[in-house]
């Protein structure tokens, strides 16, 4: 397969941008394509592949590349020539032959087969850092090399219907047309998936607020809530808001959707995503002290704690969240799971719901936090569902969800 030069410095620069400064990929990847505009569809694509598959299995092509395994992640050691040695142990592991670049000289196939034999360790060859393969073997025991395969896998396109504007089954149709493929998907009922991926952005059911592009376990944590036309329901974790405008149509646009978060611009995004899906019940309030959450005591018959995560469920759509996260800020995000519980349940009437949810797969941000909430507060609270999503089971995102009545005072 012919590959131009230029495609491929951009993929070693979006590379370096991401390893080197720390630039979300997905933020990289949109800024090349946009700067490229002369590029087909063809090498649009193949950029885009390069790259994700480049972040997700970094350290396993570093290592096939017999760089210096512990530098590996060290900002100051992702220089320009060892990006380029990296991306052609990569093409040559995909069965293409070497263009004629000078900066791939001393990468050969023979050298990529005897790395290939020396894999050091599970870590390695997952491709993930230690520390993270020593926590999730810890808490998952047998389980956490399937799922990790799983993780380490490209994820579908799925969408949700806003049934504000359509059913699935009319969404199906309207996007036929548009010649965009869609399949449903059993069990959830507003998901279709796409066997082809697409751009979307353009597409004019999109515009019209007909679909939002949600994963389809992130789909199952709102019909939890059990939200009803005329109640007041709080997203408190709402960040852009899939979720809120999920509760939305939901609640057929009657009642009342306080959506909270820190940060405003997510809020403001919130808004205009809100506008094209026709929601019109949804109050947007950026949380600015702890008095926030103190005046919306009791008020809510159902509150969604989304709460912030490691994202270790998602890494099949964001694999650099691996190389972000650390043992630490896993464990402030613990402590901080654990103070939103605390502090954001007294929203809830008594009698009312509860929804906890993160999109981890380990037990520590998931049940463990949930039974050690109920165990804390003397009886005020009975846990009445618990539910996982994993990537090796149904092919979603890694997604947990505890739904509890808070009991009558």
């Amino acid at each position: 397969m012919k590959v131009h030069r230029n495609l491929v410095e951009q993929v070693v620069g979006v590379l370096q941008d991401v390893f080197a400064g720390g630039v979300p990929a997905e933020r990289a990847v949109d800024g090349c394509l946009k700067s490229q505009g002369k590029w087909g569809s063809r090498d649009r694509r193949m950029f885009a592949e390069s790259v994700y598959d480049l972040v997700r299995w970094w350290r396993l092509y570093w290592h096939l590349a017999d760089l210096p395994a512990a530098e590996f992640f060290l900002p100051e050691t992702i220089t320009a020539e060892r990006v380029w040695r990296v991306w052609g142990v990569y093409w040559l592991d995909h069965g293409h032959e070497l263009p004629p670049f000078e900066e791939l000289g001393g990468v050969t196939l023979a050298g990529l087969t005897e790395r290939r034999a020396t894999i050091p360790s599970a870590a390695v060859g997952a491709s993930i850092p230690d520390w993270l393969d020593y926590r999730g073997e810890g808490e998952l025991s047998r389980e956490w090399r399937p799922l990790l395969a799983a993780l380490n896998k490209p994820a579908a396109v799925f969408l949700r219907a806003n049934t504000l504007r359509n059913s699935r089954a009319q969404l199906h149709e309207i996007l036929a047309a548009e010649d965009i493929a869609t399949e449903e998907v059993p069990g959830v009922p507003d998901a279709l998936r796409l066997p082809h991926r697409r751009n979307l952005a353009t597409s004019p059911a999109y515009r019209q607020g007909r679909f939002e592009i949600q994963d389809a376990a992130s789909q199952q944590i709102a019909p939890l809530l059990q939200a009803q036309p005329g109640q007041v329901v709080i997203d408190a974790c709402a960040g852009a808001g899939g979720k809120t405008l999920h509760l939305a149509a939901l609640m057929q646009n009657r009642g009342r959707i306080i959506a909270l978060d820190l940060h405003r611009s997510r809020l403001e995004e919130l808004k205009s995503r809100a506008l094209r899906n026709g929601v019109t019940i949804v109050e947007a309030q950026p949380i600015m002290n702890p008095d926030v959450i103190a005046q919306l005591a009791r008020v809510a018959d159902g509150v969604l704690l989304d709460v912030p995560c490691s994202g270790l469920g998602t890494l099949r759509r964001k694999p650099e969240t691996k190389w972000r996260l650390t043992h630490d800020e896993l464990d402030r995000l613990l402590a901080l799971q654990h103070q939103i519980l605390d502090d954001y349940s007294l929203m809830t009437k008594p009698g009312g719901t509860l929804v906890y949810a993160t999109c981890s797969v380990l037990p520590s941000e998931n049940q463990r936090q949930v039974h050690a909430f109920i165990a804390r507060h003397n009886g005020s609270w009975a846990l009445a569902e618990e539910r996982h999503w994993r990537p090796d089971r149904e092919g979603f995102d890694g997604f947990y969800a505890a739904r509890l009545i808070r009991r009558p005072a």
